[in-house]
Order: structure tokens, then sequence, then C-alpha cells
């Protein structure tokens, strides 16, 4: 018997399957037992330390209760009985004392030398009723609990309690040491059961073994033995055929045997399309366990392999045909296809690529691609190639090649061929030309934006108008029956925004059209005041606080006040939804005189914008929030409405760094699901000219 190096006797590798069972059985059920003991010993620890600090709570409170006639009589003699009284009702009280309403004790347990520093300590709040404060002595930790004394809400005095932590432990320790002895136990157990059954279980895989090589032995076609099983094939099916070869012999099965007296197993073995015709066969006969199932499959394995190779001999025959009719294919397509191999040398191309390039397809065999292709593109299309060989991952290209005078728009697709080792031997490349389609693309897009638009604004104008209008009369009418007063203060509030909605929706309108409004000069910062006063209070109701950083300067600027404020609303309903679970909005303005321009900034502390949506944020429809939650509108509007001011919107995310340095509110880091941090933020910035570019004529006299 060769012998074994040590240390390969010893790997894992090649130890024992029973061993390996046994040990891993053993180290899962010591994993769990270990689990189980910390984590039951942790919830007793924290339930005794819960239950003793209700216990002394309860017990302050009730001696509280006791005392509170005796602290309004003075009877000291009675109060001391109370206290007294503590050494009896609880085992693990250290001490307790009772104090009057200045702070004077009345009462208390500790002999002649009563420690004044614990007067200094859990003190009671004027509207407290109960605290606890966990007190180190230097010898051991006290749960110190002070309750107040009171008689009609009048506080008479503080009743103070301490209870030895030391002793609440040492019941902790107990139970830690009981989980520990029962999972040792357990894992013994544990270990014991499953070295039986790592056994049981390899030496069936051993017989299991034993067959397969059997099989491997054997020549295809012939009969196969298996292992002993507990029924027989005519055992199953109640047969007395000792002319089926499968009779007789130990372990043969007449549904995994050729030339068996059974028609459908026969048949099926045959075509190789076990178990699917012999379904029937093999759940009425209940072979065994899987092991035993495993040994029928290889049996099936080496009755089929006979007709696989049949199989395979067509399928080559077949392959060849398919071979041709991918050539005709790739001949016929209008796709321009070529292969190169990684010297960038051509291996073959189709009948359109040779039509491109103005050769036939014999004369591009073994040139580069280089070489075939126009120069102002030919580098880029050989970098890609290089590429695709290099990573190993397809590669798409759009570009664009002039032929006869006209620029046609190609969408190339570069893939790699692998081969048998899965090394890249090859570039496929396909290039369509997508001239029309981006043509048709660009076409479409504007008309569906702006149908889309129209019929939007249309819809919206009509169903909201009326309901508007309706707003708007009776709040007019209700002002006229109602005396000054808060009411008609409220009626005027609602008539101005029912009026401001009314100009949202004209304003939608207008964006369809792309009309100009009405500019007046007006205040920069008082329009976006009047709109931050009027979302401010809805915004604390969400945790968020708007901050406003302002130009003392009071820029004026020549603008439409309603459209901007629309604005100011649509980048602060903007921010809003970004934070979920409340945040900070800065508003900062910056007047720049040098170039005649003012500048708001509305940053957030939200989720940000991803780098590829950047760009998109402007368009029409376009949002990330939920369906339901956005129309993609707002943003737009506002972009339409800050361009007709000769102004620029843009967006930056994440936010610059320094931008808002102050605290978040209160409440922010513990509403947000655990391990999430605000963040990255969103900074929208609005830059508009003091004066415009090109102002409208003045308008004439007469």
């Amino acid at each position: 018997m060769p012998r074994i190096p040590l240390l390969q006797r010893f790997s894992l590798r090649c130890m024992p399957f029973r061993h390996k069972i046994n040990m891993g059985i053993t180290l899962i059920v010591l994993l769990v037992a270990v689990l189980i003991s910390i984590y039951v010993t942790r919830l007793a620890t924290e339930a005794l330390l819960d239950e003793g600090k209700r216990r002394g709570t309860a017990l302050a409170t009730n001696i509280a209760l006791r005392a509170a006639d005796s602290l309004l009589s003075s009877d000291l003699l009675r109060l001391s009985n109370i206290v007294n009284d503590l050494r009896g009702v609880d085992r693990d009280v250290v001490y307790g004392f009772i104090l009057d309403d200045t702070g004077t004790v009345m009462a208390h347990t500790f002999g002649k030398t009563f420690p004044v520093e614990l007067l200094k300590v859990n003190r009671l709040e004027p509207q407290q009723d109960a605290a606890t404060l966990l007190l180190d002595t230097g010898q051991g930790h006290i749960y110190d609990f002070a309750a107040a004394v009171r008689i009609a809400g009048k506080p008479l005095g503080t009743v103070r309690v301490g209870l030895s932590r030391g002793k609440i432990v040492e019941s902790v320790n107990d139970l830690a040491l009981t989980i520990t002895l029962v999972c040792g136990i357990s894992l013994a157990i544990a270990t014991l059961i499953g070295t039986q059954f790592a056994h049981r279980v390899t030496r069936r895989l051993n017989a299991l073994r034993e067959h397969a090589e059997n099989i491997v032995c054997s020549e295809l076609g012939m009969e196969r033995s298996t292992f002993a099983t507990r029924r027989h094939c005519w055992d199953t099916h109640r047969c007395d055929d000792r002319d089926c070869p499968a009779f007789g012999g130990p372990g043969k099965r007449c549904w995994v045997m050729l030339g068996t007296r059974c028609p459908r197993c026969s048949a099926a073995l045959e075509a190789g399309t076990l178990p699917g015709e012999c379904h029937g066969c093999l759940e009425a006969s209940q072979p065994g366990d899987e092991i035993e199932e495993l040994a029928d499959a290889f049996n099936v394995l080496a009755g089929a392999l006979q007709s696989r190779i049949e199989e395979l001999r067509a399928t080559e025959r077949d392959l060849t045909r398919q071979q041709e009719l991918l050539h005709t294919t790739l001949e016929a397509t209008p796709d321009l296809v070529a292969m190169f191999d990684d010297e960038g040398r051509c291996l073959t191309v189709n009948r359109a690529y040779a039509d491109f390039a103005g050769r036939e397809p014999d004369e591009l065999t073994g040139r580069h691609e280089k070489d075939i292709l126009p120069e102002a593109v030919a580098g880029a299309f050989a970098a890609d190639t290089v590429r695709v060989f290099a990573t190993g991952q397809p590669s798409h290209l759009e570009t664009s090649l002039q032929r006869h005078g006209k620029t046609h728009h190609f969408h190339v697709v570069k893939v790699p061929v692998f081969d048998e080792t899965r090394r890249v031997s090859g570039v496929l490349s396909t290039a369509r030309d997508i001239t029309e389609l981006r043509d048709y693309q660009g076409q479409l897009l504007q008309s569906q934006k702006m149908e889309s638009i129209g019929k939007l604004a249309g819809g919206v104008a009509h169903e909201i108008n009326t309901p508007l209008g309706i707003i708007l009369g009776y709040a007019q009418l209700l002002q006229d029956d109602v005396p000054q007063g808060q009411l008609r203060d409220d009626l005027g509030i609602i008539e101005k925004q029912a009026k401001f909605c009314r100009k949202i929706v004209s304003d939608l309108l207008g964006f369809s059209r792309q009309t100009e409004s009405q500019k007046k000069e007006m205040c920069f910062n008082n329009s976006i005041m009047e709109v931050v006063s009027l979302v401010r209070h809805t915004f604390s109701l969400e945790n968020v606080e708007i901050i406003t950083v302002l130009d003392d300067r009071l820029p004026i600027i020549y603008g439409a006040p309603d459209k901007l404020k629309q604005v100011w609303m649509n980048l602060l309903n903007n921010a809003l939804g970004a934070l979920p679970h409340g945040g900070i909005v800065k508003i900062r303005t910056r007047l720049d005189i040098a170039h005649m321009t003012v500048t708001a900034e509305f940053a957030d502390t939200g989720t940000g914008v991803a780098a590829e949506n950047l760009r998109k944020i402007f368009d029409p429809f376009f949002s990330t929030k939920p369906v339901g939650k956005g129309t993609g509108l707002g943003l737009s509007v506002s972009f339409g409405i800050i361009e007709d001011h000769q102004g620029s919107l843009e967006a930056v995310s994440p936010l610059p760094e320094g931008t808002i340095t102050e605290p978040l509110p209160a409440g922010v880091l513990a509403a947000a699901p655990q391990g999430e941090v605000p963040g990255p933020g969103t900074l929208l910035r609005v830059t508009l000219p003091l004066e415009p570019i090109n102002p409208p004529p003045p308008p004439q006299e007469g």
C-alpha cells in the first residue's frame, strides 16, 4: 500500500466523506448552540434588568403613596418604620430614604452616617413623577429610584430607593451557565446521531461508486447490474415472466434494461427517452431512496449512449446543412457583416459589406480593417476591435460614414467569438444603416412631445378651470357677507391662491403655445419670501427646515412675478419630494453687479439625482418619482419660464462641499432607515439678468 504524505492525509479534501458529514453536523450544531446561547443570554439579561428596574420603580412609588400622609403630618416615627420595612420587602434593597419638599432627610436606612452625596444625584424635576439612575459606588453598581410624593398634585417630598445590580447579574450568570450546559449536552447528542447517520450514508455511497465503476467498465448495450434493492421489478409489476432478461437477477430492472418483455420500457430505452415514456413504470416501481434512483439513472445513461451516438452523427449532418443556410442568410442580409482576427485582418465578409466598400469579398479577405474603411472612422473602428479582444465584452457604437455625398448613420455591434478554450479567437462586426430610423425617430419624438403637451394643457384647462372658477366665485361672494376679521382674511387667501392656480393653468397653455408673459419691475427677494412664507408651515410638518440667506441689497429685476413664484414653488416642492425623512432646504440669493445678474440657489439634503438623469430632469414628462407621484412637468415648466426671462436653470448633484453646514433637524437621522445617511443632495441654480437683454418697446402715446 503506497504511503500517503502526512499533510495530504489530514487535508479536508482527502478526508473520508463520513468524517466530513460528521464534522459538518457537529460544527453546525455547535454554531447554532453558541448563537442561541448568546442570544438567549442577552435577552434574559435585558429582561431581568428591565424587571429589576420596574420592580424598583414600583417599590419607590408604593412607598411614596404610603409616606404621603406621614409627610403631611411630619410623623417621623411612621416614616422611619416605612423605610425600615424596605429590608424585609426585598433582599436586593441597599438603602432607602425620604426627603421633604425642602430636600431635608426625614428618614433613612443608613444608621448614624448618611452619605450626603446621594442628595446631589437623581433629582426630580418639578413635574417629574419618577426617575431611575445607575450609580457606581466604586464597589459595585446600584440602581437609584426616585419617586415624587404628591397630594392633590402638590409635591410634598421625594422617596429614594437603591437596589443592588450585582445580585441581578448573579441570577443572569446562573441562567447563562444552565443554557451553556444544555447546549453542550445537545451538541454531544447531535454528534452521536450524526456519526450514525454519516456511516449509513457513506455505506450506500460506496455501493453506488462500485456500481458506477461497473457501468464504466461494461460495454454499451449490455445488461447493467446495480446493488441490492428492497423490491425487484417483477415484485413491483407482479409478473412471472421468467423469459424476461430482467427476471431472476438481483438488482436487474426492466425499466433500465434493453430487450425486456415490457414493450413500453424497451421502446423507450431504444429511443433514449427514458424516463419520459416509462414515467408510469418508475412511479409504480418505488425503487428506493435517491441513491438507488441515481443508480437507475446510471443504467439509463449506459443504455441510451448507443442511441445518442447515432443522434450525434445525424446532428453533424444537420450542422452542415445549417452552415450552408447561414452562409446564404448572411449573403442576403442588408447589414454589413464581417469577421476579424486578433491582428485586425478580415477573415470573411458578406455581400453587403463588400458592396459598401466597392470591392469583391475575396479582395477584402486578409486586409486590415483600417485599409478597408474611410480614414475618418478607421482608427476608432480598429481601436474598438482591439478593445473587444482585450475585454471579451460586446461593443456598441454609432457612427456616420459618407457615401456618394450622403451621410449614413450606422449602428455597429461587435461581439467576441470564443474558441473551445474560451479565448477570443475573432470579432464579428455587424453594421446596420439607421439613417432613416434616426430621422423618423426625431420627427416622431418631437411630434409626440407637442401632441402630449397640447392634450395635457387642454385637459387641464377644461377639467380645472370650472372648479377653480366656482371656488373663486364663492370666495369673493363670502367676502362680501362676512365682517372684517380673520375669517375674511382667510377668504382673501383662498381667493388669491385660486387665482394663482388659474394662472398656473394659463401658464401651462402658454408653455404649449410658447407665448411670452407680461413682465414688470419686481423685487427678487420678496417674490421668494412670499412663496417661502406660504409653504414654511407645511414643510415644518414634514420635518423640513427652510433656511434663507438673501442678499440684503434687494435686487430689482424685470420679470413676471406670478410666473417666478410658480418657479420657486416648483423648486421647493421638488426639494420636498427628495426629503422623505425630513432635512434642510437652503435658499440663497446673490447679486452680481459686475455681470448684472442675480442668482437664486435652492439646495437640499435629499436623495440627489443620478448623473445619467441630470440632463433629463428638465425634459417634459421626465420624472424619477413613482407612478402617481409626479407628472414630470414641474421642472420643465420652470425651465421654460426662466428661459422666457432670458435666464438659466441648472442642476448640480451631489451638493458642492460647504453648501449646507447647518445641523439637520432633530429626528431626521432617527426617521431614516438603519444605515442610511442623508444626501448627497441637489442644488438648483437660477440666474436672471437684472435688465432684459432685448427690452420691449415703450408704449406709444395716443
